[in-house]
């Protein structure tokens, strides 16, 4: 079948790399890759869901949350201010 397509400038460059690369016909490459976009779409597998994991959140002993600064310029030092 015979049909006109308008390419983006970055496609057609994609392609035309592809045909110098492989020496396959500028037809049979965009098939083929045609081919590969569309069988992607059924075939691709939902990931994994993503699970966050809750932790208990403690500070280390000898520091305290009633002054931020303070606990700032413990860990960070005089210069963390």
């Amino acid at each position: 079948m015979r049909t006109t397509l308008t390419l983006d400038e970055d496609v057609r460059a994609g392609l035309d790399r592809e045909v110098r690369r492989s020496g396959k016909p500028f037809k049979e490459v965009v098939n083929h890759f045609l081919r590969v976009g569309l069988n992607s779409r059924t075939t691709a597998k939902p990931g994994k869901p993503f699970v966050v994991r809750a932790r208990r959140m403690e500070l280390q002993p000898g520091l305290s949350l009633d002054s931020i600064a303070d606990l700032i310029e413990q860990l960070e030092g005089p210069a963390g201010r």
